[in-house]
């Protein structure tokens, strides 16, 4: 295995190098569309890895608590608050921050309550279990969707700028790539300073650890695990809010997809480790704007997922604990 890894890793960076030798400025722009994509799929993987840090339990329906994200987002931006083409800066500034709250909000507490419906029932149940009442909310949620807003797309209009930021030797970074970042990179500080730094957090780091024993120190574990939910969701909202703004549409089935893309890049770091999710959300965002945009001896856009799922195999197969997950002995 460490033989054919050397060798996938070693023709990845020749291909790599190859185009950037014909088009440094072309590779480094590409490069910045990566970084835009991995920012959005870690704040859906970092929710994935939460809940199983915690549960043990892969909860399917979070790439759909996501995309209703993305739908309450389409809506609250073009029916409520009437954002257009052209919108001073200010305004813009208060519709995304106020967007933003609202979204995360409205699917952190959509997430506790799927927890507390579908899930906390079934605790003590086989893993099977839950696991199947996952599936079935991820088909629940996706028919509220279809009938909220029907089986078509919902088209956000262009409400970032589109200038550059800055160009220079041919290289180009515009505002809505900026946007984005300025929007993820926060939530997702704050998530780091809630989980390693609060009361809260230390009660969710054990719990996960040992659920029998965080209980026997007076930690409330139903609480905590609602608390976990709730920030997941939290972030699977923020990350619909995004998707919508850059991406500028959104269906009833984007959830299912981004959500599996997003679930790789948690099982690729070290599902369960929040500095990993952070990681395989990056090098699957790099992949796909590579494969999607570079134009020399890569396989193209129409292989992009046969390739994301065949890292997931790899992983699962060779190195199931991750890049950065540590690998434990299975209980007897």
């Amino acid at each position: 295995m460490p033989v054919l890894a050397a060798m996938f890793v070693g023709v990845f960076v020749l291909v790599l190098a190859l185009n950037f030798a014909k088009s440094p400025s072309y590779f480094v722009t590409i490069s910045f569309i990566g970084l835009t994509n991995g920012s959005l799929y870690a704040l859906v993987a970092l929710g994935y890895t939460l809940v199983y840090g915690i549960l043990e339990l892969i909860n399917f329906a979070h790439g759909d608590v996501f995309m209703l994200g993305g739908l309450l987002s389409a809506t609250s931006l073009v029916t409520w608050f009437g954002l257009g083409a052209h919108n001073s800066a200010g305004r813009l500034i208060l519709v995304l921050f106020v967007s933003l709250l609202f979204a995360m909000a409205v699917c952190g507490f959509l997430n506790a309550a799927i927890e507390r419906v579908a899930y906390r029932p079934l605790r003590g149940a086989p893993r099977l279990a839950p696991l199947i009442t996952a599936i079935g909310m991820s088909f629940i949620l996706q028919n509220v969707a279809i009938a909220w807003k029907g089986p078509g797309y919902t088209a956000v209009p262009e409400v970032l700028p589109t200038g550059t930021v800055f160009s220079t030797h041919g290289i180009s970074y515009t505002w809505e790539k900026l946007i984005i970042l300025i929007i993820t990179v926060p939530v997702l500080l704050a998530l780091v300073w809630l989980v390693q730094k609060t009361r809260q957090g230390k009660a969710m780091r054990a719990t996960a650890q040992d659920r029998d024993a965080a209980a026997m120190m007076g930690i409330n574990v139903n609480r905590t695990i609602s608390f976990t939910f709730l920030i997941a969701g939290a972030l699977a909202g923020a990350g619909g809010l995004v998707y919508a703004l850059y991406f500028r549409q959104i269906h009833y089935d984007t959830g299912y997809r981004l959500g599996l893309i997003a679930f790789t890049a948690a099982v690729l770091g070290g599902i369960g480790n929040l500095p990993g999710a952070v990681l395989g959300a990056m090098l699957i965002g790099f992949i796909q704007a590579y494969n999607e945009g570079l134009i020399h001896y890569v396989p193209g856009s129409d292989y992009t997922e046969s390739i994301v799922f065949s890292i997931l195999i790899l992983i699962l197969v060779f190195r199931p604990e991750g890049l950065l997950g540590e690998r434990t002995p299975e209980g007897g």
